[in-house]
């Protein structure tokens, strides 16, 4: 079989693996929540550092919303667990969510991590993942830029918001510049709803309408 690289809409690969929390078989052991699974260069060094302190930072926010964080790199479990020590000596700031371990490559390899143009190390990758256990959204970052966490919470949250209302979201959401905080209705697939849209909802044309969400 061929080993594809998931795409987005595709369901997440089950992976068996160490973490810092112990053995985890994703995407079943978080069935019923969103996750994000991102990966990280290396242990011990500075923009992975200052990502995983915002992450935490940020962990309650993600909680909320009913979405977890898995993070991952290629370094072994006791390197994570010395690095997470760093952090919360160091930091004063206590990591709360799992660090897979894989030191054999092969989730890495995967799910596309590795980057031959970018060295040997993993990219700064995510995955969001919804409750059905398919991939909804896809980044990749180079090892030398680090993430804006806010702007995956607000993937979350916007998908989220997609997903149980059935409408699409515009740039910028929830400060989009033309329609601040409201939601875009799907096109409309035939004439008789497209003569409807403009009677119906906030729009431009019957082609870009908006309303807002309760």
């Amino acid at each position: 079989m061929e080993n594809k690289l998931p795409l987005i809409g595709d369901k997440f690969p089950q992976i068996s693996v160490k973490t810092t929390h112990g053995l985890k078989t994703y995407p079943d052991d978080l069935k019923g929540k969103w996750f994000v699974f991102f990966s990280h260069p290396a242990d011990f060094t500075p923009v992975c550092t200052t990502e995983f302190v915002a992450f935490e930072k940020r962990a309650a926010e993600f909680r909320k919303i009913g979405a977890e964080l898995v993070g991952l790199s290629i370094d072994q479990v006791f390197s994570h667990i010395k690095w997470l020590e760093w952090i919360k000596e160091k930091l004063d700031t206590e990591i709360s969510f799992p660090v897979v371990a894989d030191d054999t490559g092969e989730v890495a390899k995967q799910l596309g991590l590795i980057h031959p143009g970018q060295g040997t190390n993993t990219v700064r990758a995510v995955f969001v993942v919804d409750p059905e256990g398919t991939v909804r959204a896809i980044l990749y970052y180079p090892q030398e830029l680090g993430r804006n966490i806010d702007e995956i919470l607000r993937m979350v949250k916007g998908l989220q918001v997609a997903t149980e209302k059935g409408v699409a979201l515009p740039a910028n959401w929830p400060n989009n510049e033309l329609i601040q905080d409201k939601v875009i209705i799907p096109p409309a697939t035939d004439e008789k709803t497209a003569k409807e849209r403009k009677a119906t909802y906030d729009c431009y044309d019957w082609w870009f309408c908006h309303k807002k969400i309760s």
